[in-house]
């Protein structure tokens, strides 16, 4: 072996030897939300402030849901993601089976200021929303006002859009073929209930324009591609905002359901995520958001300090709240697996 080859070998494994025993690059604290108007809000309200108050820079990311995205996340091993934005049984599944971290409310200082159904021990709530009708009111003078109006092709002709999932549209279907919000989740609950929900969607089948990312149902009415869609009531009343659409929401049906933030089991700024999920529950930080879009918030504080001309886009105003229907996450978190296998089939028929 030449000398030149020696001291390169050499070389090469002194450089090896110095690249392991460095401690990799730590990674920012990464927070993943829902993107659009909403994240674009949180990004003001709470992302860049929190920065600037701890001098450390943050990565942000979006995501489109779903348990099976956070599972296969866990089992790739150490997370990439620091903490998420996740809906109602999301939480409950991922805490029953342990791939979120306790939360340290006692530090927080916010537990009792929070609405119960946003208190969890692995999630702090973030947002109301709701998902229900909407329309482009310079197209339909007289909208829909229920879901029965959304299945009549024949008053309202054109093409429909929903979000490609069995949850919410089981239920607009069961509406729409007369189940009264009271019963709702009773005949959802049995076979023949079920078997009618697809049934109802059926008849609508081949008007149907799915939807998956929150943008897409936006995009469909300002296109004219679809006549009326189901949608997150943000999005409908950030875009009258940015751009002056006169798209219109309708609140009677609509289904509402509360985000949590999380923090991923083993993530890599677990102490940080703390730090920020307490930072965003302080009241006065979440009676900031509902000024940059119309989500409502689980702080009873920071709601109470909302002026009431915002108050009245909220999904948690009263008036808006009064013929809408509450999410029943227990039912999802036990019929989540077969129904999403079930609509899968069907969707694929």
């Amino acid at each position: 072996m030449t000398t030149m080859l020696r001291s390169t070998i050499l070389a090469g494994a002194a450089l090896a030897a110095l690249a392991t025993a460095l401690p990799a690059a730590a990674r920012d604290l990464t927070i993943v939300g829902w993107g659009g108007a909403g994240q674009a809000a949180q990004d003001e309200v709470y992302f860049k402030p929190f920065a600037a108050k701890t001098g450390k820079p943050l990565i942000q990311e979006s995501w489109d849901g779903g348990y099976g995205v956070l599972q296969a996340k866990m089992k790739a091993g150490a997370p990439n993601w620091d903490v998420v934005q996740v809906e109602a049984e999301e939480l409950a599944l991922g805490c029953a089976d342990g791939i979120y971290e306790k939360l340290d409310w006692a530090k927080m200082g916010v537990k009792d200021e929070f609405l119960k159904d946003a208190v969890s021990e692995c999630g702090a709530g973030v947002i109301y929303w709701s998902m229900a009708m909407g329309y482009d009111g310079d197209k339909l003078k007289e909208g829909p006002k229920k879901w029965a109006d959304f299945w009549d092709t024949k008053k309202f002709p054109g093409k429909r859009s929903l979000r490609k999932g069995a949850k919410y549209n089981l239920e607009f279907a069961l509406l729409a073929d007369g189940v009264k919000p009271a019963e709702l989740y009773d005949v959802l609950s049995t076979p023949e209930g079920v078997d009618r929900a697809f049934k109802k969607l059926d008849e609508l089948k081949p008007s149907i324009v799915w939807w998956e990312a929150g943008a897409q149902p936006i995009q469909f009415l300002a296109s004219g591609e679809v006549t009326v869609t189901s949608v997150y009531n943000g999005r409908v009343t950030g875009i009258n905002k940015a751009e002056g659409k006169n798209f219109k929401l309708v609140w009677p049906e609509s289904m509402y359901a509360v985000d949590s933030w999380v923090i991923l089991k083993g993530a890599e700024n677990k102490d940080l995520a703390q730090d920020f999920i307490s930072f965003a529950s302080q009241a006065e930080n979440q009676a900031k958001l509902p000024l940059k879009v119309d989500y409502g918030v689980p702080n009873t504080k920071a709601a109470a300090a909302i002026p009431e001309e915002v108050q009245k886009n909220l999904p948690t105003y009263p008036a808006n709240l009064e013929h809408a229907i509450a999410l029943n996450v227990d039912f999802w978190i036990d019929n989540s697996e077969a129904l999403t296998e079930r609509f899968n089939a069907w969707l694929a028929q």
